[in-house]
Formats: C-alpha cells, structure tokens, sequence
C-alpha cells in the first residue's frame, strides 16, 4: 500500500487521546488561488494516511480541519472552528508528516516523520 506524500495525526490534548472523526482538506496554493486536493477523516488513531497523491510537486500546502464540529461532536465548546496550516513542501522530500496538537482553546503543531 502506498502512503500519500502528506499525512496527519491529531491528538486531543485535553483528553489525552487521538481524535478521531475530525475532517481535514490538503489545498495546493496555485497562483493566488487555493485547490482542493483531497479530504479524509481521521480514524480511531487520530490519522489519516490516504490525503492525496503519493508524489506532489514542490510547492505551498495547506491543511484544514474542522475542529468546530470534531468538538461539537465530544460535546465541548472550542475557540477555534478551524485549523489551518500552510506549510512549503519540497518534492525531493519523500514524505511530509503534519501533526495537529488540538485542545478547546489552542493547537500547535510540527513536522514530524
């Protein structure tokens, strides 16, 4: 099985588990307009290995999740109704790892592996 050249991982920080059942869009930047890619969910883990191509062209990516209703789903009122997070990606870079560090009211992130 092939692994897409961006994947993700969300963990709720404030319960101390993966969140599962969160939506997330990969948008590419092309000229001054965003494209949809492809969108997945996250599974019981909290991951999602199939988000687009294999390969992707060098470029700047974007990550979307709808935080909002992840939250609204657990019954907790949330901040942030979205997260975003742009990111330049290299082509000569096999694979690119986006977690997502998620509570009500803030999220940090970094590049994984």
């Amino acid at each position: 099985m092939s692994v897409s050249h961006i994947t993700t991982h969300v963990l709720d920080t404030t319960l101390g588990k993966p969140a599962a059942g969160v939506a997330v869009g990969l948008e590419e930047l092309s000229g001054e307009e965003w494209q949809h890619l492809a969108s997945g969910t996250t599974d019981a883990q909290g991951r999602v290995k199939a988000l687009g191509p294999e390969l992707l062209p060098s470029g700047t990516y974007r990550l979307r999740f709808d935080t909002g209703a992840y939250f609204a789903g657990i019954g907790t009122e949330a901040f942030f109704p979205e997260v975003s997070l742009t990111f330049t990606l290299d082509a000569a870079q096999e694979h690119y790892h986006v977690p997502l560090l998620l509570s009500p009211f803030a999220f940090s992130t970094y590049r994984g592996s």
